[in-house]
């Protein structure tokens, strides 16, 4: 399973912690040697002081050890699994230096817990995949009443999983973890062997025991799995963190002794947890991961069967659109409709409340729906339950529920989601949202339809159907999208009446002749825009690459040992777990080129290519390296080679682009050919009961190219730009843009730019005529200096370098020439700036 960017940037930033830790660990040795253990060092926090500003909230075990403790931050359908099995990876190769021990995984819910272990059981899934990888095909997936031995954990990566509730104790004496067990007393001293008891308790003090050091036998501890795992000192994965802050989840856990814990959540709280790592919304759409837009359909009928039948429709064109795609592209999608109503008990049917049944018999009876293809799940009824939504034989189209769905619940194949509860519960949308957002097989169909999703409501108010979408995208770690131009704009798009918006009546003349430059590059004979896998990308010359920095790599001179041994070890048990280890590094576990170029398949495209740089590279660190070393030091090469690969993959890319330039190959101008050209469109769709953006003063705008703006499609910075460029008499008409919607421009890196503001001024001789068009990015303060702004700056100046006037005679345009101006904007200087641009 190829890894995203995003997911590559978290686990780098994951891997630079583990790094400090192993660095600040080596440093807490040196101190404890010199001055004792009441001088140690908070290694964890240490460690995030050199990674991160956020502040660290520190926490120990059961038996007062600082842990390393850091969050995940990733939204709905963002990988969180495949994060965390590779995390496992990291955390055991980085910071443990063995491939084998104990890893606990707490869930929260029943949904994810059996979707989790389904997935961790299937050797032939990719999450399974990873786990074996790490462990060199010794995994063992448990559950609670699964029974282990010392052995096990010796030879394999345990991990077991836990429904947090199991976890999270009120009263330990009734819950089965906590209890003495007959199945782990082989990792307990037995019961007459009364010193080894008190020494074990001394070593880890907060084991659960019997008569509590009082009696003629003293303390017998109990052999429960509770204690084994406080022996075993697992890592703990923690999937949806943010339900476990109670003080008794978090004591039971941390009760664990766990060497870590790692949470992975959609809405943490920073305040709580430590975000080490923060992936946004943007980032997922941008890697197309999630259906977006999100359209949504108020119905103002009063009867709930026309929104059902709607959103029936609806299903079914986009089933069709899925057949032509898969008989085009194999890629086989069965889009899902889900139907929330109001109740679906049995003894609940009747009177003024939608009932799960009713939503059946009108979908058999009325839409003539076959019965196999509708499902009920709630908690009286699962006609879901061990069916594989995904596949092919299976005939669910249609899957009605009140809330069982809103935990956990994951199908990629829905697609519409149909809101059939009382309009004043504004949770049904909040909770459900996310369920229809997950892009099939992660990655774009390129068929517009099947990139989308839809809602279907009953009888909402416009002002309830935003607020709840906001509120569902928080839920779902997805807050960023909701603040997005393009979505707020194709929510109220499809919400209630709605009626195009046009030009005001003074600018119209102007409709579908604004035509923009763009980088076009000439191919068969004609111009064309520059396309980024086509043009450049695939004019990369490997072979001048520098990979040489890679010789100087910085590695660990620390061995592999087999890590640390636990409870009742022989000496016999520690050497043949020291042989393991050396038979990985020169097996399974070996670095050699097949095994790097894997990792870098997603950066360089052609395999041969990939195999000798990555030969080239083990080679020359082989040089200065012993080989045992490299191998203890797999991840620090991996990720170092890829940090390497991305940097000379840009460098490479901007010098074919500056290149084509220079031999006028590319060039920056107005193609006249009607499917390569940009220009300003002409009309939009809004709801009439929209927000529209007024003057700072409240009245109407009067210098917009359109006759509304919609208020919510601006940020602060946005509005105060819109704002003064209404005050400015030399300003003929101005534009917000639409990120992946109106005009872009493709320059070296893949994704494009897509500015925020086009506004003209008044030309000297023709008052309804301009003479020069700006293209303005504005960036806010905590924006100015990073690497996206850069980028953006470096484009813009090479546009603004390179355009050339294209004759608007040649565009069949009666205009005189015009000129376009270019310019990226810092927050501290956009009034100064925009009187620049009026002044000359």
């Amino acid at each position: 399973m190829e890894l995203r960017e995003y997911q590559q940037k978290a686990l780098q930033q994951v891997g630079a912690y583990l790094e400090a830790l192993g660095k600040w660990r080596e440093k807490n040795r040196v101190v404890i040697a010199a001055a004792g253990k009441e001088a140690a060092l908070n290694v964890p926090e240490r460690a995030w002081e050199e990674v991160s500003k956020r502040p660290y909230h520190s926490r120990k075990n059961g038996m007062g050890e600082s842990i390393p403790n850091f969050c995940v931050k990733i939204p709905t359908g963002g990988g969180k699994t495949l994060l965390a099995v590779k995390i496992i990876d990291q955390f055991f190769t980085t910071c443990l230096k063995k491939q084998t021990g104990v890893v606990l995984w707490v869930v929260p819910t029943t949904q994810i817990y059996n979707q989790t272990l389904k997935a961790l059981r299937d050797r032939d899934h990719p999450y399974r995949q990873h786990l074996d990888m790490a462990s060199a095909g010794r995994t063992m997936i448990l559950e609670k009443w699964d029974k282990f031995t010392p052995s096990d954990t010796l030879e394999n990566l345990v991990v077991m999983l836990l429904m947090l509730p199991s976890a999270a104790r009120q009263n330990k004496e009734t819950l089965k973890v906590f209890k003495d067990s007959s199945g782990f007393d082989i990792f307990f001293p037995p019961e007459d062997d009364a010193p080894r008891h008190k020494a074990l308790l001394e070593k880890v003090p907060n084991l659960d025991a019997f008569n509590g050091g009082d009696g003629f036998w003293g303390a017998q501890i109990k052999t429960s799995l509770g204690n084994t795992l406080r022996i075993l000192s697992p890592l703990i994965i923690l999937d949806e963190g943010h339900k476990a802050y109670s003080e008794n989840a978090q004591g039971t856990l941390y009760g664990f002794n766990p060497c870590g814990i790692v949470e992975l959540s959609a809405t943490p709280d920073k305040t709580r947890s430590n975000i080490l790592v923060e992936i946004s919304g943007v980032e997922l759409n941008r890697e197309g991961m999630i259906k977006l837009d999100l359209h949504i359909i108020n119905k103002t009928s009063p009867d709930w069967k026309d929104t059902l039948l709607e959103a029936v429709r609806q299903r079914d064109a986009l089933e069709k659109k899925s057949n032509k795609h898969a008989a085009e592209e194999g890629a086989y999608i069965r889009p899902i409709c889900l139907i929330q109503v109001e109740r679906t008990g049995k003894e609940q049917r009747g009177g003024r409340f939608i009932h799960a049944e009713d939503a059946v018999e009108y979908l058999k009876n009325t839409c003539n729906i076959p019965p196999e293809r509708v499902a009920v799940k709630s908690s009286e009824k699962d006609d879901i339950e061990g069916i594989d939504l995904l596949a092919r034989d299976c005939h669910v189209r249609y899957i009605i529920t009140k809330q069982a769905l809103q935990e956990g619940w994951d199908c990629s194949f829905a697609y519409v989601l149909a809101i059939l509860t009382n309009p004043s519960s504004k949770n049904s949308l909040t909770q459900l949202v996310g369920r229809i957002l997950r892009q099939p097989y992660a990655r774009k169909t390129g068929v517009k339809e099947l990139d989308e999703s839809y809602v279907f409501c009953f009888k909402q108010k416009g002002k309830t159907l935003l607020d709840s979408i906001r509120d569902g995208f928080a839920r779902d770690g997805l807050g960023d999208l909701a603040s997005s131009y393009q979505l707020q704009e194709s929510v109220e798009d499809m919400a209630g009446d709605k009626e195009p918006v046009a030009y005001r009546e003074r600018f119209r003349h102007w409709a579908n002749k604004i035509y923009l430059p763009v980088f076009a590059i000439r191919a068969d004979h004609r111009w064309r825009q520059v396309k980024y896998e086509t043009d450049i990308i695939s004019r990369i010359d490997w072979s001048k690459a520098d990979f040489s920095p890679l010789a100087d790599i910085q590695l660990s001179l620390m061995k592999d040992t087999g890590g640390e041994i636990l409870v009742n070890l022989s000496e016999d048990q520690k050497e043949v777990i020291r042989y393991r280890s050396e038979m990985l590094r020169e097996g399974n576990f070996s670095i050699d080129p097949a095994f790097l170029s894997r990792h870098l398949a997603d950066i360089i495209p052609n395999p041969w290519e990939c195999y000798q740089i990555c030969d080239r590279v083990l080679k020359t660190i082989a040089v200065k390296t012993e080989p045992p070393v490299m191998a203890d030091n797999l991840v620090t090469i991996v990720e170092e080679l890829r940090k390497r690969a991305e940097e000379e993959k840009e460098r490479l890319s901007r010098l074919i682009f500056l290149d084509l330039l220079e031999k006028k190959t590319l060039r920056f101008f107005m193609l006249k050919d009607e499917k390569e050209t940009q220009r300003l469109r002409s009309s939009f769709m809004a709801p009439k009961e929209v927000k529209r953006l007024t003057r700072e003063n409240g009245e109407p705008l009067q210098r917009s190219l359109f006759e509304i703006m919609p208020e919510n499609g601006f940020n602060d910075l946005e509005k105060s730009v819109a704002w003064y460029l209404e005050e400015q008499e030399r300003l003929l008409f101005w534009y917000k843009g639409i990120a992946r919607v109106d005009y872009y421009i493709q320059g070296w890196r893949q994704h494009r730019v897509w500015p925020d503001f086009i506004f003209t001024d008044i030309h000297p001789k023709n008052e309804k005529d301009f003479a020069k068009v700006f293209i303005v990015e504005t960036k806010g303060f905590h924006l100015e200096n990073n690497d996206d702004t850069n980028y953006k700056k470096d484009i813009f100046k090479l546009c603004q370098d390179h355009y050339e006037e294209k004759s608007w005679s040649e565009l069949s345009l009666e205009f005189p020439e015009k000129k376009v101006r270019f310019s990226v904007i810092k927050e501290e200087e956009w009034r100064q700036r925009i009187n620049e641009f009026f002044a000359a």
